[in-house]
């Protein structure tokens, strides 16, 4: 990553709930799972073929 951006992300309550076990499970911070997870979704999407 060459560049940063900070955002304000409102997730409904259960997402949220989910994403931190998530996280917790794979011992990664929630930022990190939801980076991975976006990383995770554009990689295969590109090797797809497909767009966004």
């Amino acid at each position: 990553m060459d560049h940063e951006a900070r955002i304000t992300l409102r997730l409904p309550a259960d997402l949220h709930t989910w994403l931190v076990t998530e996280a917790k499970a794979a011992r990664r911070s929630l930022n990190s799972e939801i980076v991975y997870r976006l990383e995770s979704e554009r990689a295969a999407t590109k090797a797809d073929g497909t767009s966004p």
